[in-house]
């Protein structure tokens, strides 16, 4: 080979390997696309998977107006089909696609199934030579054995892979209705254990409290005013009507404006000690999960609870011990009391659900919440024995979608 000949066998290489590193750092630079990778089944399972999460959502909030129209476009792109409309017992909920003029005949053509909850395919009976609209396949939409509505496909022509592929679609989005009911029936059975928890406040410690602040009115008339304030603060708070979680600045609040009322009745007797972190005050919790674990300690402990109390020397206070402090991704909070505690079996018969005092009511409706709220690994840890008081931990995620204090 020439001296000429070798120079542009090197120029061309030169070039091809600047071509493939521009390349390469170009292919780098942009990030991997779905129809970047893997086979043609492959992209289309990925694509029908990521349609199916985008419309999951909005029929989380139930079969309704709203999330019908927000969902039906994912879902006719799940079935390929030219039109698609959802359909609540009434009336049509959204139309999606072609053929809008098929929408004012829908209900008629499903009536039967609203009644029955059978799937039905019907010809469209379109006179409009140009819709291509001419065959369609309805589907009931159920929850536990009641039909709410129905989903219906329509095609040019009669397709026995688009009504088992309706069917499927229509068994999906049934799922999604189903864990929509699972949600309310959640809040329902939270806002029942938080009037539970209302009730559980003792009618004993409202007519004390106020007759504790009564007899400040001619002694001391500004310590009865300012009690007078704090227990219309803790009732307002406890009985407050909105929102599901509250933050621990308030929770604790609460807790100082009812030690405050029960330091009035019983003077030197309480001693109460407070160690809170102030970056752990923002952390959502679920509203009056504290309070009732404190009320247990001052009602056992002060008050004459079924459980003997420790002996201790009279000039000796009940201490209740509260800490809330900074553990990493959570806060931990600790009510630790030296009353009498309790015997760890019927502990374990009250967190089972087998006990139904007024205890039990508090400490299991706690434990179920937080486990409600924040998964099993998060329930109460009590420890606890006859004479040797009793200690309460719980951990409480700085973070938690869903969990916002209001």
């Amino acid at each position: 080979m020439t001296g000429a000949g070798v120079a542009v066998l090197v120029v061309l290489v030169a070039l091809l390997l600047g071509t493939g590193l521009l390349l390469g750092r170009r292919t780098a630079a942009r990030p991997l696309r779905p129809s970047d990778v893997g086979t043609p089944v492959e992209h289309a399972t990925f694509e029908t998977l990521h349609t199916a999460s985008l419309a999951a959502p909005p029929l989380r909030a139930g079969l309704t107006e709203e999330s019908a129209r927000r969902s039906a476009r994912r879902l006719r792109s799940l079935l390929g089909t030219d039109a698609l409309c959802l359909t609540d017992r009434e009336r049509v909920l959204v139309w999606d696609g072609a053929g809008h003029h098929h929408g004012k005949d829908v209900m008629g053509h499903i009536q039967e199934l609203l009644e029955g909850g059978r799937g039905a395919a019907f010809d469209s009976g379109c006179a409009d030579l140009d819709c291509p609209l001419r065959w369609a396949v309805a589907v009931p939409l159920t929850v536990e054995n009641r039909v709410l509505g129905a989903l219906v496909a329509y095609a040019p022509r009669e397709s026995a892979v688009l009504a088992r592929a309706a069917g499927e679609v229509a068994r999906w989005v049934c799922v999604q209705l189903e864990l929509a009911e699972l949600d309310r029936s959640r809040t329902q059975l939270i806002e029942a254990e938080i009037k539970a928890l209302r009730a559980q406040i003792s009618p004993h410690f409202i007519f004390n409290s106020l007759a504790a602040i009564a007899s400040f009115v001619r002694t001391d008339p500004e310590q009865a005013r300012e009690l007078l304030l704090e227990f219309a603060d803790f009732t307002r708070y406890s009985f407050r009507r909105h929102g599901e979680f509250t933050t621990l600045a308030d929770e604790l609040h609460s807790i100082d404006q009812y030690l405050a009322l029960v330091r009035a009745r019983f003077g030197k007797r309480l001693s109460v000690t407070l160690q809170v972190a102030p970056e752990v005050l923002p952390v959502a919790l679920p509203f009056l999960c504290l309070q009732p674990l404190v009320e247990n300690a001052v009602k056992h402990g002060l008050e004459g609870a079924s459980t003997p109390p420790r002996e201790r020397p009279a000039d000796t206070p009940f201490r209740i011990t509260i800490s809330a402090l900074d553990a990493g991704s959570e806060a931990e909070v600790v009510i630790e009391d030296n009353g009498g505690g309790m015997d760890p079996d019927r502990l374990r018969r009250i967190l089972r659900g087998e006990a139904t005092t007024s205890t039990g009511i508090g400490l299991l409706n706690v434990d179920e919440r937080l486990r409600q709220v924040y998964g099993d690994g998060y329930g109460l840890v009590i420890e606890t024995g006859i004479g040797a008081g009793m200690k309460i931990t719980l951990r409480l995620p700085k973070y938690r979608a869903g969990v916002h204090g209001s």
